[in-house]
């Protein structure tokens, strides 16, 4: 297939990038091996100066969604912090224990996302890739079923912990290795509570989201001006928007999933998009 030029993306691929972007950012199913996959079928150029640009759109899109579902728990967050003479002693410190352990956690995220770089991006050109990763997706995810009720508080939620849930979200970088469920799973998996590991998983999430789309903002700067110029800013507007409101219904999904112990259930819908793309790569 003949790979189509950075003017040709119009609003029906924008449209379709966006709703896989929404979707799959938050669901456990690894939005970085959708979107290589459906660029690769529509023919779209993952380094065109379009494409890097709808990518931070689309980017911000989801990040706006995420303060839009946790904007109480990030006031309340915020309050406890700023707080220096009322309310409870306890209040305060488990804030202030809950952003250093965030903080830590976005460590080894930022030395994996840097180190592997280069290593990382030539993978999203190999649907094979992908398909392994979303096979190990599923495997994670399947875990989750099998695990005890976790009942760990913040209190008991250490500073190693923490690091290995952000070496989780380095890790899946990767694409096919989704990143919210490689890090609620992993929080599960070390005891946190259900809903506070959704919540550690997307605090931990705005840096890493911002840092690549700040890093694919500079990408386009390097560009020359009449290349950054020509690109399809409707179809790009079209495409955040969709992802915006799109994530919002998808974050509440998970969320929602989440408390009931249903994330399991996305390892059948991995595993069976990861034997497809695996018979397609060989094929």
């Amino acid at each position: 297939m003949n790979h189509v030029g950075a003017s040709e993306i119009d609003f029906v691929s924008a449209f379709i990038l966006g709703l896989i972007q929404g979707v799959t950012e938050f669901l456990p199913v690894s939005s970085s091996g959708h979107l290589v996959l459906v660029q690769r079928w529509l023919g779209i150029r993952g380094d065109a100066p379009a494409v890097l640009l709808f990518d931070v759109l689309t980017h911000v899109g989801t990040l706006g969604a995420v303060f839009i579902v946790f904007w109480r728990s990030f006031f309340r967050f915020a309050a406890a912090l700023a707080r220096e003479t009322e309310g409870s002693r306890r209040a305060k410190q488990t804030a202030w224990r809950v952003l250093l352990l965030a903080l830590l956690a976005c460590v080894p995220t930022g030395i994996i996302g840097l180190g592997l770089q280069k290593r990382f991006e030539s993978a999203f050109d190999s649907p094979l890739a992908a398909g392994m990763g979303l096979l190990i997706t599923g495997c994670v995810l399947f875990a989750t079923g099998r695990i005890r009720r976790p009942r760990r508080g913040w209190r008991r939620f250490g500073i190693w912990r923490a690091v290995i849930v952000g070496i989780a979200q380095g890790i899946a970088i990767w694409p096919g290795i989704s990143r919210s469920g490689s890090t609620i799973a992993t929080a599960m998996f070390l005891g946190l509570k259900r809903r506070w590991s959704a919540e550690f998983s997307f605090l931990i999430a705005v840096p890493p989201i911002m840092g690549g789309a700040l890093r694919k903002a500079l990408d386009i700067w390097d560009l020359p001006g009449t290349v950054r110029t020509d690109v399809p800013l409707g179809p790009i507007a079209l495409g955040t928007a969709v992802a915006f409101l799109v994530g919002i219904g998808a974050l509440l999904l998970l969320l929602r999933l989440v408390v009931r112990d249903k994330l399991h259930l996305f390892a059948y819908y991995c595993w069976a998009l990861a034997i497809l793309v695996l018979i397609q790569a060989r094929a």
